[in-house]
């Protein structure tokens, strides 16, 4: 104990640009906090931070702290060169990877139904080639993990799992719905229920779905995706028991987010309740350690702390990160997630409390799902009040700083059409005559995340997978041709992108740049991404919908030709 007193003193000095009063991203002394941690990562020796904290231990905790204290009280002032750093990280950690071990998808069979629907031969060749990337993207954690979880920053989950890919080596929460729409589509549903369990684990074990499958997200989350995971499930098995087991665990993570990320504002007199995105730990994150202190030196203690965690709240949007939570100011400094009401998060809700009273009815109980109803209406209220700009015809981002709305265009100012929460029919054709009018529809490879440039990677000029179908699938629920009409546009825009990346690449990424044909984004904290979950599942889920008519020839469709076809595939899906 004194030598471990003796140590913390000698470092002191090292560690003082991150006190806080907040608790850790976790409890590890080695992943999430600490002078392990401290000095591996701002000495850079890996080009991610990420890589760090996902190594394995070699020998328990204890062990290797003190053998880094008995290696620092050889320095001046404790500091370890970067030489002797690489070295006590091979005596002591194991290059990540190691936690998994080989798995071979057991219900991944050739040639799913819906290949048969495309019509147009290379997308039915390429679809079969992304029903392919399930088996390089599976993975089944290791005994070990279990046994010895002290040696991992993974969480152990019982079940094996479909990885977004590239440095995303684990289980990620909101990358998962389409993932599990994907293995869905491709008849693989004990995978997909093997998921989704995970995740009901992972309610039952800390109250709510972390960001991702390592310890050092497990205060945060992301956008809560696990009832809609659900739905999809009980709509193409009809299993009932399944769904009165998920069903607890569906209203414990709605409890917190209820309880713990709402707030409520007043407007014109009446208060009204909405939710946010909120992660109160005020220390830099683990796997981006050196840029969350670069970006906050020079600031005070207690600005740094609020920084750090509106940063992690940017990182529980799943916006990780955009000019969209910048208030007062345009760099990432200027981040205040915290302080906004977000449009997407409150439709996503909404959804979820319509759904969770659907899956009562179902199971016989009235009065839980007249609760949820109520819910819902309460909701759509309050963002008809707060969020409904009735002169522009969408839903905007709320600030709670300047008690205003933000309204530079984002594709989430459309999500309660995605969503369905909205209480005049005019209120969705109002919408589409916004995004007409909004000039983020002029660029040929896909809807921006922003009109603004800012360096960030959810920003102009790059789209994503998620965003892309959220609004596609919104517009398709519309009874307008035009609307209709729009949402197929749009698709087949989409599967163009992906198939001519595809065709340059081999490879699927996780964001385009809607600049270039078949161009892969760019931006932010890391090298755009191969793999990748949620854009293979959101390609299957559009060549399903709209595979009658999709091309991989030129954008200019006729209409008056495909747009019977589009309706009656909408149709015949309804």
């Amino acid at each position: 104990m004194m030598n471990r007193l003796v140590f913390c003193l000698s470092s002191a000095a090292l560690l003082a640009s991150v006190k806080s009063v907040s608790p850790p991203p976790c409890d590890s002394e080695i992943y999430c906090t600490g002078p392990i941690l401290h000095q591996v990562q701002k000495a850079k020796l890996f080009d991610d931070d990420k890589y760090f904290v996902d190594m394995k231990l070699k020998a328990k905790p204890d062990v290797v702290l003190s053998a880094f204290h008995n290696l620092s009280n050889e320095m001046p002032n404790g500091a370890v060169p970067p030489a002797r750093l690489r070295e006590f990280l091979a005596v002591n950690f194991e290059k990540p990877g190691s936690e998994f071990e080989p798995w071979t998808l057991p219900d991944w069979h050739d040639k799913p139904k819906f290949l048969e629907g495309i019509a147009d031969l290379k997308l039915r060749e390429w679809a079969e080639k992304i029903h392919h990337l399930w088996k390089s993207l599976g993975r089944k954690i290791s005994s070990g993990v279990k046994d010895h979880p002290e040696l991992y920053s993974l969480i152990h989950l019982p079940h094996p799992f479909v990885v977004p890919g590239g440095r995303f080596r684990e289980l990620y929460y909101w990358d998962s719905y389409w993932v599990v729409n994907g293995l869905l589509l491709s008849e693989m549903t004990d995978t997909a229920s093997g998921m989704i369990r995970n995740f009901l684990y992972l309610v039952n074990r800390y109250g709510f779905v972390p960001n991702g499958g390592r310890i050092y997200y497990e205060k945060r989350s992301q956008p809560p995706f696990l009832t809609l995971m659900v739905e999809s499930y009980y709509q193409t098995t009809k299993d009932k028991d399944f769904l009165r087991e998920a069903l607890p665990a569906l209203e414990q993570e709605y409890g917190f987010w209820m309880q713990n990320r709402s707030v409520a504002v007043k407007v014109d007199g009446a208060e009204h309740l909405l939710n946010r995105y909120h992660v109160q730990v005020g220390r830099p994150r683990p796997e981006s350690y050196t840029d969350d202190l670069e970006l906050a030196e020079g600031l005070s203690d207690g600005d740094k702390e609020q920084l750090w965690m509106d940063l992690k709240a940017g990182a529980e949007s799943g916006w990780d990160f955009s000019s969209r939570w910048y208030i007062g100011g345009d760099g990432l400094r200027d981040t205040r997630t915290s302080r906004i009401l977000p449009v997407d998060l409150n439709a996503l809700l909404c959804l979820n409390e319509k759904t969770l009273a659907s899956f009562h009815r179902i199971l016989g109980d009235g009065d839980s799902a007249a609760r949820y109803d109520q819910a819902a209406a309460r909701r759509q209220g309050a963002m008809e009040a707060v969020l409904w700009d009735a002169e522009k015809g969408a839903w905007f981002d709320y600030s709670l700083l300047m008690h205003s709305r933000h309204v530079e265009f984002h594709p989430s100012n459309l999500a309660p059409v995605w969503a369905q929460c909205y209480s005049r029919p005019e209120m969705g054709e109002r919408a589409v005559q916004y995004l007409k009018g909004s000039d983020a529809l002029r660029f040929p490879n896909g809807v921006p995340t922003s009109l603004r440039d800012s360096g960030q990677q959810w920003d102009f000029p790059n789209a994503w997978p998620p965003l892309q179908h959220m609004l596609i699938s919104g517009l398709s629920k519309l009874p307008s041709d035009d609307a209709q009409q729009l949402a197929f546009d749009l698709a087949q825009r989409w599967i163009r992108t992906n198939w001519m990346a595809y065709t340059k690449h081999n490879a699927m990424f996780e964001k385009y740049d809607v600049n270039g044909d078949g161009k892969p984004g760019s931006g932010g904290e890391y090298e755009v991404q191969l793999g990748f979950g949620w854009t293979n599942g959101v390609a299957l889920q559009l060549l399903e919908q709209y595979g009658a008519a999709l091309t991989s020839g030129s954008r200019q469709v006729s209409a008056g030709v495909l747009l019977p076809l589009v309706i009656a595939a909408a149709l015949v899906l309804q």
